[in-house]
């Protein structure tokens, strides 16, 4: 997903659920918006920066959401207890990880894209295992295998250049921003909460907004182009739709739906951020991102199903 969300942790505070309809209709155009978020992102980046793009975008959509909580009279300060996964949340799920994608997608193909940065749950699933104690069932271990091997599809010597620079640095960002993610989650599954998912929404995305504004201003002040209409239009619907409308849409979704079903529906964003950018940037549909996507949505289709995979062993 373009933007990366806190967990739906104390869902139960936020205000009644939506009924099964509703929340499938909105976990559709959740589904939509990411998707098609990349390729306009890779629009947006050919005029603005990438802190620039990525500070800008986080800010409107805590704006945003503010705006929506003010209305609401719910804005409330962060607890203090939750002070250290705000921070985890803002400057690594959302901060760190937007970064990444935005330097990546300065090299390589936005459907590309989409498939690298939606390998976080195969770098999350060991990890938790040797971090947290969780195990490994049966399907987690061959969604794993499955997983690597549409890694592996991606990086095959006969598709990928291995001599281009560029090509590297490119994919090595969106790996990192896969990381990035995914070491949060880790955090997050730990992590007691106090405070609502939708009130700490806006402050982990102002968190997220504050070192990467600071990057702009000190590497990019320069390069700031005239807001054309263009760019106000890629901004508008990178800010208030991709991250506070779609923010606040899968929170809601999280707390309505199973969370298999939403983590599966989720799957479908690098579908169509493929699809998207073949169509609407004209990038190429090879084979290895067919096979690297379809092994890898695969993989985390068996992960996800296991009844084993989140319980801790002890």
């Amino acid at each position: 997903m373009t933007t990366p969300v806190p967990s739906p942790h104390l869902a139960s505070s936020d205000a009644p659920t939506l009924s099964r309809r509703t929340a499938l209709v909105l976990l559709g155009f959740v589904i939509v918006i990411w998707g098609i978020n990349w390729p306009v992102m890779k629009f947006g980046l050919e005029t603005l920066p990438p802190f620039s793009f990525a500070a800008v975008r986080i800010l409107l959509g805590a704006i945003t959401l503010f705006a929506v909580l003010a209305v609401r009279g719910r804005i409330t300060l962060p607890k203090r207890q939750d002070i250290s996964v705000l921070a985890s949340v803002g400057l690594g799920q959302i901060g760190a990880f937007l970064a990444f994608i935005t330097l990546g997608l300065g090299y390589v193909d936005a459907g590309r894209s989409a498939i690298l940065s939606y390998t976080t749950p195969i770098w999350v699933v060991p990890a938790a295992v040797i971090l947290l104690g969780e195990r490994m069932g049966t399907r987690t271990v061959l969604g794993l295998i499955l997983g690597f091997i549409g890694i592996a599809a991606l990086f095959n010597p006969w598709e990928f250049d291995w001599t281009d620079r560029d090509a590297l640095i490119g994919n090595g960002y969106l790996l990192l921003a896969a990381f990035a993610w995914g070491a949060t989650i880790l955090h997050v599954r730990v992590h007691h909460w106090h405070s609502s998912a939708l009130e700490l929404a806006p402050w982990q995305l102002l968190v997220a907004a504050t070192p990467l504004g600071i990057l702009a201003l000190i590497f990019e002040r320069g390069l700031w182009p005239p807001l054309d209409q263009a760019t106000i239009l890629v901004l508008a619907y990178n800010g208030p739709i991709s991250t506070a409308f779609a923010v606040w849409a899968w929170l809601s979704v999280n707390r309505s739906l199973p969370a298999i079903t939403s983590s599966l529906g989720s799957l479908g964003v690098p579908v169509v951020g493929l699809i998207a950018s073949v169509i609407a940037l004209g990038e190429p549909l090879d084979v290895a991102s067919v096979a690297g996507l379809a092994f890898i949505v695969g993989g985390l289709i068996l992960v996800s199903l296991d009844p084993t995979a989140a319980v801790k062993s002890r």
